[in-house]
């Protein structure tokens, strides 16, 4: 195992960490708020960690799924630790355990709190949460491959390890490339929605915020009431954002080369906007007799499945109160999640079309035992590995789940919130229901639930693998062998 790449890679994750705490630190000059020093102290703490791994280059730049797996998870968690030290050290998050929870759900893009009261944190506090949002949304890894020249050939293990979906490929022939036109895509949707907010008359710190919340589809808010306590028009416009965001970037990538046709052909899109449409006019039809008009309840309705189809969480009502079959609707469109290289969480929609199909497949083997059948998306066949793959991350996904749920059991809270909190986290979705529901948060839990639920939030974002290859016995025994023969080498050639 290519050990020296995994620090390198670290070391160049936690520089880039240290820069992007600079912007809240700037923020707190802006608000003349003591709390920004910590951002500077801990920015200075990741720059010198930081230049201290990247002190020596890799022999070779070369590495596999396994590196690029273990680099990335523990990047996420190196990343999560550090950005929770601010949180903490100003005291406005007191316990370091609920600074990592809210640091991790931040950096995840789930959008899950401890915070009973938001609005009584600083303004650099209230900016890096939502900061970690849009750091999150798209990948620091991916960031780090439209940044710094990783030569050898074996970036794209990075991009698989980090990238949500079945398959991870380029849009153009060079990685590097197609980080950076990702980047673009997802930096100028982000400029576009923040010039509609401030349209709507939004203050620039809340049309920025909310902007990055957006994006990322993470959904920390910075007022206790969510979305609710802003204008019909800002609810239109993010509720729309936040279904944009969860369309794969793929498509924004044939658009803006003016393939149209290729474009609005995708099938995983198509089913994106079908489960939108379908789930919008049932909770319509469920909840227009409670609302004020016709159109709140459309509003209403549109905006919490945009919320929950694309994991981001944000809220205009407690839809902890509706009907028994609205709510049924949005549990399910938590699992099924937006579309596969997207900013969203979920399964993904390309993932549920692929189990779909295969169910189909089975049955019509069953009547016609001797035909050969391929499964297809957009007109191409479904490599088999493909098929494997998608149906081992749902197996995965389902005993993850169950043990979780489990776990958080033993905090002797109700099944809907222990189920639905799980839910929550894994699928990076932030609100649930009951204790969890979007009026409520995650400070009731205890310490070890916390943790659980802090796991569930990186696998996910992860999609599982990156992070539970962890936990594989092999893993350390590779690390530590490739210690020993170095300790080796360097006490022979003293000798």
């Amino acid at each position: 195992m290519n050990n020296s790449v995994i620090r390198y890679i670290l070391g160049y994750i936690l520089r880039i960490e240290a820069v992007l705490l600079l912007f809240p630190f700037l923020v707190s000059i802006i608000y003349r708020e003591r709390a920004g020093i910590y951002y500077l102290l801990t920015a200075f703490v990741c720059m010198a960690l930081g230049f201290l791994l990247t002190l020596k280059k890799p022999a070779s730049f070369v590495f596999y799924l396994k590196e690029g797996s273990i680099a990335t998870a523990l990047s996420w968690i190196l990343m999560s630790i550090f950005a929770a030290l601010p949180f903490w050290l100003s005291g406005e998050i007191p316990s370091f355990i609920n600074a990592l929870f809210e640091s991790t759900s931040g950096l995840t893009t789930t959008g899950a709190s401890i915070l009973s009261d938001v609005e009584t944190l600083s303004y650099c506090n209230l900016f890096w949460r939502s900061f970690t949002h849009w750091i999150g949304g798209m990948g620091v890894l991916v960031f780090l491959l439209a940044i710094v020249p990783l030569s050898g050939g074996s970036q794209i293990n990075l991009m698989r390890a980090e990238s949500p979906g079945p398959s991870v490929g380029k849009l153009v022939p060079k990685l590097r490339t197609t980080a950076r036109l990702l980047y673009i895509i997802y930096f100028g949707m982000t400029i576009i929605e923040f010039c509609f907010l401030l349209a709507g008359g939004m203050k620039i710190f809340d049309a920025l915020t909310i902007s990055f919340g957006t994006a990322g589809t993470g959904g920390f808010g910075i007022r206790n009431s969510s979305i609710g306590g802003y204008s019909a028009y800002i609810q239109w416009v993010v509720a729309i954002f936040m279904l944009l965001f969860g369309v794969n970037f793929n498509a924004y990538y044939l658009i803006l080369f003016r393939k149209w046709r290729k474009a609005l052909g995708m099938k995983e899109v198509q089913t994106y906007f079908l489960i939108t449409t379908a789930a919008v006019a049932i909770i319509f039809i469920n909840i227009v007799n409670t609302a004020s008009s016709a159109l709140e309840a459309l509003r209403h309705a549109f905006f919490q499945v945009s919320t929950l189809i694309t994991s981001t969480g944000y809220s205009t009502v407690d839809f902890n109160q509706w009907p028994q079959t609205a709510k049924t609707v949005l549990i399910l469109l938590m699992f099924i999640g937006a579309c596969a290289g997207s900013t969203g969480g979920g399964i993904k929609v390309s993932r549920i079309i692929i189990l779909l199909k295969t169910i189909k497949k089975e049955l019509a083997s069953y009547i016609h035992p001797k035909s050969i059948q391929k499964i297809k998306m957009d007109g191409k066949p479904v490599e088999h590995e493909v098929l494997r793959a998608t149906n081992v991350y749902f197996i995965t996904f389902m005993i993850v789940f169950s043990f979780s749920v489990l776990a958080v059991s033993f905090d002797g809270k109700d099944l809907v919130t222990n189920f639905t909190a799980v839910l929550a986290t894994i699928n990076n979705m932030g609100p649930g229901l009951e204790l969890v529901g979007p009026t409520q948060n995650f400070g009731g839990f205890s310490i070890f639930s916390k943790i659980i639920l802090m796991f569930d939030m990186i696998a996910g974002r992860l999609e599982l693998f990156p992070l539970l290859i962890l936990f594989h016995p092999a893993v350390w025994v590779d690390l530590f062998s490739n210690q020993r023969k170095i300790f080796s080498r360097k006490i022979g050639h003293k000798m």
